[in-house]
Formats: C-alpha cells, sequence, structure tokens
C-alpha cells in the first residue's frame, strides 16, 4: 500500500504525544487497516512494532481484545503475537497461545519453560503440539495441564512423553484412563500402562479398546497344547537341564552371564528354564516369549531383568528361526529395547506374574513339568 510506512511512521510519532484514549483509538485503527489491507511482510512487521508499542500503553482488557482479534489471524505480526504470547495477564497470552499459528515451537518451549501454570494450560489446548512440547508440558505441568494434553487428540508424544504420563497415572485413574483411550499409544506402552493401572481402569479399557487389551491377553495365554504339538513329549534331556539350571538357581549362580551362554550354545531348555526362575513365569509363557515372532515380551523381560543388550540380542537370535535376524530387523529391535523403561517393564512383569498366579487353579496341563526325584 502506498503511504502505508509514511502513515505508520507518522502514527508512531504520535504514540509519545498522545493520552490513552488516542492510544486506544489508534491501535483499533492501525489494526483495523492491517486486517483489511494487503501489505509486504515489511509492512506487516513494521504494523506489530507500532501495535506492540501501543499495547505496552492500554490496559489488560484491551490488550486481551487485541489477542482475540489476531490470534486466529494468519497474518499476524510475529512480533506483536509472541509479544502478547509472554504477557504475565493470561486473558492477554491464552487467545495468541491456544490458537495462534504464528507461534512457532522453540516459542512454545520458551514459554512453557518461563510463564505460569495457566499459560502451560493453554498451550495444551493448541490444535496441534510437536513431541518437544509435549515432553515439556507432560514434566512441568501440573494435574490439570497434563489431564488436557492427555485428551488432546492433536498432540503428539514421544516414548519418554508417553512414559512420564504412565508415571504421572499411577494413583490417577482419570489420567491412566485418558491415556488408554488415545488412539497413538504404541502397544509397548499400553501394555506398561495396563500393567500399573487400577482393576476398575483396566476394567474400563477392557472395553474400549478390546483389540489392543486382547493383543496383550494373547500374548500371554497358556500354549502349552501348541507346544506340545510342535515339540513333542518332554524329554529326558529336559529333566536333566533342568536340575542343572535349577541347581545353579538354587547356588546363586544363576545370573544374566550364564544365561548369555546358553543363547548363544542355542540351549533353547536351559534358557527356558533360567528365566523361568528368575522371572518366576512357567516355562510355556517363557517359551512363547522366546520362539514367538513378536518379539515385544521377550524385550520386555529382558530390559526388567536388567540385561544387556547384548545379552538381549543373543535371546533374539535363539528364538529366531534359523538363528537369523536381518541387520534393519536388529536395529528395530535395539531401539525399541533402548525405549524401553527398566522400571515400567518390572511393573509389567509384575502384573504377568499376578494374572498367572490368579489363574493357577484353573491351570491345565503345562509343558513344564514338576521336577521328580530319579
Amino acid at each position: 500500500m502506498i503511504g502505508a510506512k509514511s502513515f505508520l511512521r507518522d502514527l508512531d510519532h504520535a504514540v509519545s504525544r498522545g493520552t490513552a484514549e488516542s492510544r486506544t483509538r489508534a491501535l483499533w485503527h492501525t489494526t483495523d487497516l492491517m486486517i483489511t489491507g494487503r501489505y509486504s511482510d515489511d509492512e506487516i512487521w513494521t504494523f506489530g512494532e507500532v501495535i506492540g508499542r501501543l499495547a505496552d500503553e492500554i490496559e489488560v482488557a484491551a490488550r486481551a481484545q487485541l489477542a482475540r482479534r489476531l490470534a486466529r489471524f494468519d497474518n499476524a505480526p510475529v512480533n506483536i503475537i509472541h509479544k502478547l504470547a509472554f504477557d504475565d495477564e493470561i486473558d492477554v497470552a491464552g487467545p495468541v497461545l491456544q490458537d495462534s499459528e504464528k507461534l512457532e515451537p522453540y516459542a512454545l518451549v520458551a514459554n512453557v519453560c518461563t510463564k505460569s501454570q495457566t499459560h502451560l494450560l493453554a498451550i495444551s489446548k493448541r490444535g496441534s503440539l510437536e513431541e518437544t512440547v509435549t515432553d515439556l508440558l507432560v514434566t512441568r505441568g501440573n494435574q490439570a495441564v497434563v489431564n488436557s494434553v492427555a485428551t488432546n487428540s492433536g498432540a503428539r508424544f514421544s516414548d519418554f512423553g508417553f512414559l512420564h504420563m504412565i508415571q504421572r497415572a499411577e494413583g490417577d485413574s482419570i489420567l491412566a484412563e485418558q491415556l488408554g483411550l488415545r488412539k497413538d499409544i504404541p502397544r509397548h506402552i499400553f501394555q506398561q500402562l495396563i500393567a500399573k493401572a487400577s482393576e476398575d481402569v483396566r476394567k474400563r479399557l477392557e472395553n474400549e479398546r478390546p483389540a489392543m487389551v486382547d493383543q496383550i491377553k494373547s500374548t500371554m495365554s497358556d500354549v502349552a497344547g501348541e507346544l506340545q504339538s510342535k515339540f513333542g513329549p518332554v524329554s529326558r534331556s529336559y529333566f536333566v537341564a533342568k536340575r542343572l539350571v535349577t541347581t545353579q538357581h538354587r547356588q546363586g549362580n544363576l545370573n544374566e552371564n550364564s544365561l548369555s551362554l546358553y543363547a548363544r550354545s542355542h540351549k533353547l531348555d536351559e534358557v527356558t528354564i533360567g528365566l523361568s526362575l528368575l522371572c518366576s513365569l512357567p516355562g510355556d509363557v517363557i517359551e512363547r516369549a522366546v520362539l514367538d515372532k513378536n518379539r515385544e515380551t521377550l524385550l520386555i523381560l529382558a530390559k526388567a531383568l536388567d540385561f544387556s543388550w547384548e545379552t538381549t540380542m543373543a535371546l533374539l537370535f535363539l528364538g529366531a528361526k534359523d538363528h537369523r535376524i536381518t541387520g534393519s530387523e536388529l536395529r528395530e529391535l535395539e531401539t525399541e529395547f533402548r525405549r524401553l523403561n527398566a522400571r515400567t517393564s518390572r511393573s509389567v512383569l509384575e502384573f504377568y506374574q499376578s494374572r498367572r498366579n490368579a489363574g493357577d487353579t484353573d491351570a491345565g496341563p503345562r509343558r513344564q513339568p514338576e521336577l521328580v526325584a530319579r
């Protein structure tokens, strides 16, 4: 617009000489002029400078009105948007923090780190949130902020964010259920959430997410008949292996090193029995974890036992077809293993143990027999 810069310069000069009433009139006149016109980026920036100076001289109510007008304006000057976003008054900052598309993630991160919980709450309601922002919201936010993020379908979570939320959901059934209902929650994270949730939350999630819960249940279901048909009856070598490993465990010598050696020697019985003793889980469940194409349970058990990646890798190769795993698959498995949290993995293990113990009275014959003296 010809003369726009000259007009803005004259307006800027008048700012310091005007009254409060004239500054307010100038603010709305300038804002209307900017919103209804078509200007270059430089001119928009100049508008922002002038509006920013005018905003410094007006009351909170007027600044809040300005924020509401500019929050959804696509061509709003970035400089004034940032100024409004960092205003201490939430009535001013809130509309911009929640709705303005002009705020970059770095500005949101800085806001989360320096402003009040009400500012964080406004950010948590944005239509979309990047992982870097949600990671900070779930660590620095209060309960209202965390609950708001959990129900925001436009928020993206890193594994760190999800795991931190699970920790915060301990004893908070509302948050636990909100997390469990998110469509983007990874299955291994959902599994850890279920392990730590109360019985009431678990039942509600079973009703709301039956497919996800059924996958977890099937992972830990009894497969004695399947294993029996696949591997045949228990051999005498199995009894020998059980005597050896049980004695080793009783003497306190069953540990990660011995399990790693058994795995590298392709001794499935010894590994199955050893993991069964260390995890306090039946052998059929352990053997399913080792041999199943879905490696998730084995990774969780290894993490719960604080095994190294090298030992875990040996266990993975033991259960793989022909003891072979492609390089790309192995890299994916390592990434998944390193993402797992040891504390929450131990909670999953305790959950497995509790489910198995609860079903002991109804359990049928298992592939792993009780050791009898011979």
